[in-house]
């Protein structure tokens, strides 16, 4: 957990390596920055800076800390001192360093308690000063990039349906709570990209002809619609995926613990919601996040089949950052940090009930 004092018009942060919930491959986005450094060294924004003259003064952590906490101390630590001395009830006198140090201990050992059982990516919770009348912000930023490791799902000897029936629903929901694109985000941006959003063969093909200047004799090696569609696994294809009924008990059992926990977290209202994000909203924060690339950092799309395509869509976002955002929730008043919490721990319980999918053994089943 990171307490940044201010703004910083710089598009927001992500990965500088390769994270837990991606395989190593020399196709992989995750992998260019440490094939490339100098071009895809990633800014952040969100980094850490240390209040200003916050040693030598003194402060109780204690019911009276509203009036206490003066000018030195940045609204994001009076925002979280507050929500602090509501759980105390020792009052103790302390510098006002020691006091920052313990507000964001307490913070910090609140969050990590929620999102340590979360391995499918690595995540973190940014706390932002907010200026010109604005209130403190915390953002939940997504560390991983790259595809996310879909264990038994890609890589298994399973039955196509089951695969196919775990893999659409990690499609279908997994963008509830983290910054994750799928095949049909990957093949309008290559439609936008090579065919001006064309969708047929023919008209893709004219348009690289007349606008790319391919060599109409070369059409087989133009990237056209069907040549996509042709390199989608069984597994992708969501027609593919077995019913309900037909599928092993332990298989519907995690299904259904997946549907269930994206449900609760979906009936959460946007208020407070920690894995809410409103662009419009974290632009006021952080200003810079117009230059990164709207793509998400991580995709459910194999790259070993699509290599090409992911490299393509994400250059961009390789160099100017990607929107790496997973929440972002402005919070006014400390009373509301219990209900931020709630949320966050409802959001880690439905990203557990993802990991346990791709972490099944099929052999069990």
């Amino acid at each position: 957990m990171t307490m940044a004092t201010r703004p910083i018009s710089r598009s927001p942060p992500a990965a500088d390596r390769p994270r837990r919930s991606m395989r190593a491959s020399s196709s992989r986005v995750a992998t260019v920055e440490a094939k490339r450094p100098d071009r895809f060294r990633r800014r952040r924004a969100c980094v850490s800076h240390l209040s200003a003259d916050l040693a030598g003064r003194v402060v109780a952590l204690s019911g009276d800390i509203p009036v206490l906490f003066d000018a030195p101390l940045a609204p994001h630590h009076k925002l979280m001192g507050r929500w602090v001395v509501s759980w105390e009830t020792a009052v103790k006198r302390t510098t006002r360093d020691q006091a920052r140090q313990h507000i964001e201990r307490v913070f910090n050992t609140a969050v990590l308690e929620i999102l340590g059982c979360v391995e499918l990516a690595d995540l973190r919770v940014v706390v932002l000063q907010g200026e010109e009348a604005r209130p403190p912000a915390i953002a939940v930023i997504c560390d991983s990039m790259g595809q996310l490791d879909l264990g038994w799902i890609e890589e298994g000897d399973a039955p196509v349906p089951w695969r196919a029936a775990a893999y659409k629903a990690l499609e279908d929901m997994l963008g509830r709570a983290l910054p994750v694109f799928g095949y049909q985000d990957l093949f309008d941006e290559i439609s936008m990209y090579y065919w001006d959003g064309a969708t047929d063969d023919e008209t893709a093909r004219q348009w690289m002809i007349d606008y790319h200047a391919a060599d109409p004799d070369d059409s087989e090696e133009l990237t056209l619609p069907s040549n996509m569609e042709a390199r989608r696994p069984e597994w992708m294809i969501a027609a593919n995926a077995g019913p309900r009924a037909r599928l092993p008990k332990r298989l519907r059992q995690k299904l259904h613990e997946l549907r269930k926990a994206h449900d609760a977290l979906g009936s959460l209202s946007p208020e407070g919601n920690a894995w809410h994000f409103d662009f419009e909203v974290a632009y006021d924060y952080l200003p810079g996040i117009d230059e990164c690339s709207r793509l998400p950092p991580l995709t459910l799309v194999p790259v070993e089949q699509f290599a090409r395509e992911v490299d393509d869509v994400g250059r961009h976002g390789m160099e100017y950052g990607f929107l790496d955002i997973a929440g972002f929730c402005p919070l006014s008043d400390p009373a509301r940090i219990d209900d931020w919490l709630l949320s966050l721990r409802a959001g880690a319980r439905f990203l557990l009930a993802a990991q346990q999918l791709i972490q099944l053994d099929p052999a069990t089943l």
